[in-house]
């Protein structure tokens, strides 16, 4: 299977190179340095891969699509630009059985976003098996890595020493509008959009994501160890997925959680803690890998019909 990776000098278009370059089972097409840029070339590698990553900003990756011509040609976008689309597979596959299905027939599919990934696989159950309405206003807290702010931030980031703030933590998109939103509410079913608080920090990958809870006011009440039990039962097939032991066993060094944990690594944690009344559900993993490039390899293995792990760091 031939595959082209329009946009591999980005953050996630490296990553995603760097998984793919040792594998045996597909052929990697090349663009040359002085062509990333050239319209032409870049469609003619587009028609002629199996699969085409974009890994552009949200215009590029649209005018990407604009090129296809060969209908044979999957897409699989890790921009912002389709996740809300009609059309479009959102690839979340662990969400249901349902979904899972469609990742692997799809012919256009938009990756995740990092903050909503972890957004989407604490909320999209308790919404699913109707232990929440979905009317409850849900809010989320995420700390992130700086390397999810891009190559800008990065160097930024690098560059701190002489930047006065970059020490401590920052929250950011206070105007409640991040471009994460739409898909959170669109996944979930959601009547309104969450409230959102992302905090960006001094460490280059990983991110932990938390939705507090009020056991009072779900549709099904239920504790935070029948919480627990809960996604433990949801995610009991995934294989990147775990859910860890309940959190009033103490099994954090320190009562801790450390948000770089699973840096360099594609699977996804699900914490629980919390009492009979009110509930922390909390999703660690790292930005870089089930947030973004493992994520979208995950999906190219579904849709291929290899072994969805393959190549990736459990």
């Amino acid at each position: 299977m031939k595959i082209f990776i329009d946009g591999q000098e980005g953050t996630t278009g490296l990553r995603i190179h760097e998984r793919l370059k040792a594998r045996s089972d597909i052929e990697l097409l090349t663009i040359k340095e002085d062509l990333r840029k050239d319209l032409s070339e870049r469609s003619r590698l587009i028609n002629e891969s199996d699969i085409t990553f974009l890994c552009l900003p949200d215009d590029a990756a649209r005018e990407s699509v604009s090129l296809v011509k060969n209908e044979k040609v999957r897409i699989i976008d890790s921009s912002t630009a389709h996740r809300v689309s009609e059309g479009w597979i959102y690839g979340l596959p662990e969400l249901s059985e349902r979904r899972y299905e469609s990742v692997k027939n799809a012919k256009r599919l938009s990756v995740p976003g990092c903050h909503a990934t972890g957004f989407n696989v604490l909320v999209y159950p308790l919404i699913k098996k109707e232990i929440a309405p979905f009317y409850y206003p849900f809010c989320a807290h995420s700390v992130t890595g700086y390397s999810g702010g891009g190559k800008k931030m990065i160097a930024e980031y690098e560059e701190r020493p002489q930047r006065m703030g970059y020490e401590s933590p920052r929250q950011y998109a206070i105007s409640l509008n991040h471009k994460h939103l739409p898909e959170m509410q669109k996944t979930c079913e959601l009547s309104a959009p969450p409230i959102f608080n992302p905090i960006v920090s001094n460490f280059y990958s990983g991110m932990v994501v938390t939705v507090p809870v009020f056991a009072r006011f779900l549709t099904n009440k239920i504790t935070a160890k029948e919480a627990h039990s809960f996604f433990e039962s949801y995610y009991e097939k995934s294989k990147l997925i775990k859910v860890m032991p309940f959190m009033g066993e103490g099994i954090l060094d320190r009562g801790f959680v450390e948000a770089s944990a699973l840096s360099g690594k594609d699977t996804l944690q699900i914490f629980v803690a919390g009492n009979d009344e009110q509930i922390l559900l909390i999703s660690r993993f790292d930005n870089l890998g089930k947030g973004a490039s493992g994520a979208a390899i995950q999906c190219m293995n579904l849709m291929l019909g290899v072994n969805e792990t393959t190549g990736l760091t459990i």
